[in-house]
């Protein structure tokens, strides 16, 4: 399962579907073994800031944090991957930047996230390039074909 939570202090309309069909995209890409369960929190760039700098000793924002869980569910045999947080702010700056919707940007970064859950990473230009192709896969998928990927890690 997995489970959108919207900060309340947002106070916007959001279908989380949205992020749901994403995530659930990186999923079905990834092809895991076992059924798997997640929460994305879509919140402000002040708690990412937060958080930030609580789990990675790092005092600046980004726009898409991953925690990493990978337990198991003795109730649904399923494996608990983690935490996906979004920066709102972060998404909306970097949306205006590439020239797409920010809900396009919402759930490329939610992809992303999962993909950080799975193992993906891009520290290395080899990891960074089968990472950014596995996204690009997804978000066509979702029939986003074409979108441009502006993170802060460019």
């Amino acid at each position: 399962m997995i489970q959108v939570q919207v900060d309340s202090s947002l106070d916007m309309p959001f279908d989380a579907q949205i992020l749901i069909k994403a995530a659930k995209l990186s999923l079905d890409y990834y092809q895991p073994e076992q059924d798997s369960d997640l929460t994305i929190m879509l919140t402000t760039d002040a708690r990412v800031r937060e958080l930030n700098h609580t789990y990675r000793n790092i005092g600046e924002s980004t726009d898409v944090l991953s925690f990493s869980s990978m337990e198991l569910d003795p109730d649904t045999g399923h494996i608990y991957l983690g935490d996906v947080i979004i920066s709102y702010d972060k998404a909306l700056t970097q949306s205006v930047m590439a020239g797409h919707n920010v809900l396009v940007e919402l759930q490329l970064l939610a992809i992303h996230g999962t993909l950080h859950l799975l193992g993906y990473d891009h520290m290395e230009l080899e990891q960074k390039s089968i990472m950014w192709d596995a996204q690009e896969k997804i978000l066509e998928k979702l029939g986003l074909v074409g979108v441009r990927i502006i993170t802060e890690l460019e």
